[in-house]
């Protein structure tokens, strides 16, 4: 029902669509509200509003505002307001068995922070109200059981064919680093490592997630294209820093999904800046800008900049990421931020496939 001082109860669902499009947020298109599927009414005359994508901020935001406008003496409607992520196309592959979405992070080149962004980006999407898991496919050097703190860990298997991935910080989680003890080196062909590779995913029981975030190695080889040719990617997510070198490469790893029919969602820049851990002073030690252009140049979404700081390195090291350790800080905001914009965006730019009309069903 609709709450104020004339008690006014308008029915037609037209009016509440109406009054919601007034609400405006950066993950929210224009005249949201009027999308299919995001505003419905029950035959008994309940109205819900169910955005399709991971947005506990949103809905925060939507319920603040809600509660001004009633403040303010005017007539609200009575919502119920929730989130359930719909799976995205990802061209004509076959959806993998137990995950929605399927979120490739990408880096041409090494040492850019690609596996600490994936981490706390699985983080920041889990704390967006998404249930989310992990997959690293670095089969040279895996680091997720590092990252996540569950060295020494194996999955077990419940029926002698698939593992059940480690629940770590309310991730689940698989890596080659789980199966093979340190000392082992992979020296393999890259053949072998993509059947690895390949092994991790299938067999692998995903329990209905809504995003799995697979940390790639660096470069753009066989695992790579592995990935983007038998398995159905949702998007790709390109980290790089504004080093000149490091946006070269990241060109040409946008350059390869291109090629391989895999949607690039946008780009995050890594090691923006550095804050300085005694007086907080930000200074641009590897250059300003560099993504922005190179954004704006391939026509590619800036997702976030994330600064470089000690604390972001010590979490990451000791098996706490910082969005799980020290969830209200500066870089915890910075990576939901983050988080936010990919799930929004990876909606507002794609085509739901044929199970995200369930949340147009009213009854």
């Amino acid at each position: 029902m609709f709450l104020g001082r004339d008690k006014t109860q308008p029915k037609d669902l037209n009016d509440v669509i109406s009054f919601l499009n007034q609400f405006e947020h950066p993950a929210l298109i224009l005249d949201w509200a009027s999308h299919k599927g995001l505003v419905t009414q029950s035959k008994k005359g309940d109205i819900s509003v169910t955005f399709p994508f991971a947005a506990n901020a949103v809905i925060q935001s939507l319920t603040e505002w809600l509660s001004a406008k009633q403040s303010d003496g005017e007539a609200i409607p009575d919502l119920a307001i929730s989130s359930r992520v719909v799976p995205m196309k990802a061209g004509d592959k076959t959806q993998l068995k137990g995950v929605k979405n399927l979120l490739v992070v990408s880096s041409a080149k090494g040492g850019v922070g690609k596996s600490t962004t994936s981490v706390n980006l699985a983080l920041a999407l889990k704390a967006q109200g998404a249930k989310v898991g992990i997959l690293d496919a670095d089969i040279y050097g895996p680091s997720l059981p590092i990252m996540l703190g569950t060295k020494g860990k194996q999955p077990i298997t419940l029926d002698g064919k698939l593992m059940e991935p480690i629940e770590a910080h309310g991730l689940y989680s698989n890596s080659i680093g789980y199966l093979v003890p340190d000392e082992d080196a992979m020296v393999w062909r890259g053949p072998m490592a993509s059947k690895a590779f390949a092994q991790l995913v299938n067999e692998t029981r995903w329990p209905d997630i809504d995003y799995l975030i697979v940390d790639m190695p660096p470069g753009t080889g066989d695992i790579q294209l592995s990935l983007a040719q038998q398995f159905p990617v949702t998007a790709a997510i390109v980290v790089t820093t504004p080093q000149d070198l490091a946006l070269a490469d990241a060109i040409k790893g946008v350059a390869m999904f291109e090629k391989v029919a895999v949607p690039v969602l946008g780009v995050v820049e890594n090691m923006s800046y550095h804050i300085c851990s005694q007086c907080g002073h930000h200074e641009a030690i590897f250059g300003h800008g560099g993504a922005v252009k190179m954004a704006e140049q391939y026509g590619l979404s800036l997702l976030g900049q994330v600064p470089l700081h000690i604390q972001i390195r010590e979490d990451i090291d000791a098996g706490n990421p910082t969005v799980e350790s020290a969830s209200d800080s500066e870089f915890s905001t910075i990576y939901k931020q983050l988080a936010l914009n990919v799930a929004s965006q990876l909606y507002w730019r794609g085509d739901a496939s044929a199970e995200s009309i369930a949340i147009t069903t009213v009854g």
